[in-house]
């Protein structure tokens, strides 16, 4: 009798150690959607309007090249006839010089502007993922899903009210808490 009350009181103490294991580790899950944070990120707008300030400055300069081959272009057409077939050789290697940079121009642009944005935008992502984690640590939260990364989840709570409190930014009046769509 007194190994099966033993056996008894030591099954009753490994099931309470379980069921609270069980609940020290329960999950809390919360979702948020970077793409609406950022976008609501004051330093996200400042970074939009000087990256559209390079990208004008680019074109501006990529416009002004075009414009330098097209009349170095006519002038050759106008004065050839007075040129030797020596400088007309010379004049024709140095459009042609010109020309393929104009034609490299356009990825030289891009690859400019994909390192402009990777500069300006990297600091606004560490920022945002940084006060995520510091959310998601406070509020004791165990995972932090993506919201459009999943098409089905668990239940869990949408953290962007939190983490924009944490980054001191308002929400637009157009937020709705649970659907999490900015219109």
């Amino acid at each position: 009798m007194k190994r099966v009350f033993s056996l008894l009181a030591l099954n009753l103490c490994l099931f309470m150690a379980i069921s609270a294991n069980a609940q020290t580790t329960a999950q809390k899950i919360g979702y948020i959607s970077t793409d609406e944070l950022i976008s609501i990120m004051p330093e996200t707008a400042k970074a939009d309007s000087v990256l559209n300030q390079f990208r004008n400055a680019l074109i501006q300069n990529a416009q002004e090249k075009e414009q330098a081959l097209t009349s170095a272009i006519e002038k050759f057409n106008k004065d050839s006839a007075t040129y030797s077939d020596a400088v007309k050789e010379v004049k024709r290697a140095e459009l042609q010089k010109m020309l393929q940079e104009l034609t490299t121009e356009e990825n030289r642009i891009q690859q400019q502007l994909q390192q402009k944005q990777y500069e300006l935008i990297g600091p606004i992502n560490k920022k945002a993922f940084d006060a995520i984690q510091a959310v998601a640590r406070e509020q004791k939260y165990t995972h932090v899903i993506e919201k459009g990364a999943l098409l089905v989840a668990p239940a869990g709570d949408d953290i962007l009210p939190l983490v924009a409190k944490k980054l001191n930014i308002t929400l637009p009046a157009n937020y709705k808490p649970g659907i999490g769509n900015i219109e």
